[in-house]
């Protein structure tokens, strides 16, 4: 008895030593907003430690190696997610900062899973070239990190030294080719995409944007699967709201310039890209395809999503397809000064060869858009024409970082400018995360 009553307590212990030495997982996704300020304010935003969240980073460098004869050099950066095999896979790559040994780069936002496929302690690698015009460009350096390190924002754990490997063996006083330093802020909140498709022309006509053609995608599906490949991953859920415009839907024929492209009123919500590509491809078989041209109904569809939401919680991003014509210009710059006013941006992917005159007008980079005289309160549209992305080179991957930086290239600025304009405080950083099974180790 006393034997059993020995045994039965051993047990008891065991197991109440396996519960309490188990992690706790906090199973919830942790999205938080930060800022702050480094030198001229260099602001971008990084929501992290979840698959679905998002980078958003800044690098400036010091000193890197002058590799023009008549002039400095152009650099730019390439970032590499490493492969299970020890492969690494291009997954970024920067703009070219001109004629500059110390170029400040724009900030970029990238998926998470996109750098490191959730592994945070995965190696990241970051090249360095000079950009040549005849595309030779020259090495300038490398480095590694981990999204982990990333993570820790502006700090001495992100200043890294520029290393040729063949100038380091050759040199026996070579010390790097320059450094580089992380400028991290951070803020947080959800992004929601919602996606706006213009109808025009006979799909049954080989000339048509539009053309149900058997063998391959037409100009909008490839506009709308490339672009949306690219932002689909900063999305809070991957349920996109999908608006056609400019067709008379059945059964009665009459003419709409907001109508769900998966034909539910109730739900016009699609799973994913490849929901958006279907819901696409069925209204192109049910609705027929009709003017006028007018993007109006579709801002102010979007900006009553936003108008609900103005306490920073949400950011709204209406993804406009189109090939440029536009029927009711005035009442579209009055609905966009009005959006500028809410938690929105817009994106214009212009597909065709139009000249787009008008989307460009609506960019407003030049010139700030206005409406009866009032003045747009800050920018938020990005016209892209993707004509300029169709790969020319063979180099698919480079077109495709191409256009996401250039899709994306507004969003951090305009998201951050509504919500310094509306004095919306960041919440404070999470606690860091600690992957299941990883021990956390203190620095000293």
């Amino acid at each position: 008895m006393l034997l059993l009553t020995v045994v039965l307590l051993l047990l008891l212990f065991i197991v109440a030593y396996i519960l309490f030495s188990m992690p706790i997982i906090n199973k919830s996704p942790l999205n938080f907003c930060r800022y702050s300020c480094y030198r001229h304010i260099f602001t971008i935003f990084l929501s992290a430690h979840s698959l679905r969240d998002n980078a958003t980073m800044q690098f400036c460098a010091n000193k890197l190696d002058k590799k023009d004869f008549f002039g400095k050099s152009d650099p730019f950066m390439v970032f590499y997610r490493s492969n299970e095999d020890g492969t690494f896979t291009i997954c970024h790559k920067t703009e070219v900062v001109k004629n500059t040994l110390n170029p400040v780069w724009q900030p970029f936002t990238i998926p998470v899973r996109a750098l490191c496929n959730g592994d945070y302690d995965r190696a990241i690698k970051v090249e360095v070239y000079d950009w040549d015009r005849d595309g030779s460009h020259d090495f300038i350096g490398e480095f590694t990190t981990s999204y982990r390190e990333l993570a820790r924002g502006q700090s001495q754990f992100n200043v890294y030294e520029v290393v040729n490997p063949k100038k380091k063996m050759k040199k026996k006083k070579y010390v790097n080719s320059g450094t580089l330093l992380l400028l991290v802020s951070e803020y947080v909140c959800f992004t929601k995409f919602l996606f706006a498709v213009k109808f025009s022309g006979n799909p049954s006509q080989s000339t048509s944007l539009h053309y149900m053609n058997p063998y391959q995608m037409n100009a909008y599906a490839l506009a709308l699967k490339a672009v949306g490949e690219i932002i689909q991953d900063y999305d809070s859920d991957k349920m996109f709201p999908a608006l056609g415009f400019g067709a008379k839907l059945p059964p009665d024929g009459h003419v709409s310039h907001e109508f769900p492209l998966n034909g539910n009123i109730e739900n016009p919500y699609c799973n994913g890209i490849e929901g958006i590509l279907e819901a696409y491809h069925q209204s192109l078989k049910t609705v027929q395809l009709y003017g006028p041209t007018n993007f109006a109904p579709v801002v102010n569809h979007v900006a009553r999503y936003a108008a609900a939401v103005q306490d920073g919680s949400q950011y709204f991003v209406l993804l406009i397809i189109t090939d440029g014509v536009i029927s009711d210009m005035s009442q579209t710059k009055e609905a966009i000064v009005n959006a500028a006013k809410l938690p929105m941006s817009i994106i214009i992917v212009g597909v065709g060869q139009a000249e787009f005159d008008a989307m460009i007008e609506l960019d407003g980079d030049d010139i700030r858009i206005s409406s009866r005289g009032k003045l747009a309160e800050r920018d938020i549209v990005q016209f892209v024409p993707f004509r300029d992305y169709m790969d020319r080179t063979g180099n698919h991957v480079l077109s495709m970082a191409r256009l996401a930086k250039d899709v994306l290239a507004e969003i951090p600025d305009q998201f951050i400018s509504y919500m310094k304009s509306r004095g919306i405080k960041p919440n404070p950083s999470p606690p860091p995360y600690t992957p299941p099974g990883h021990t956390h180790h203190t620095q000293i």
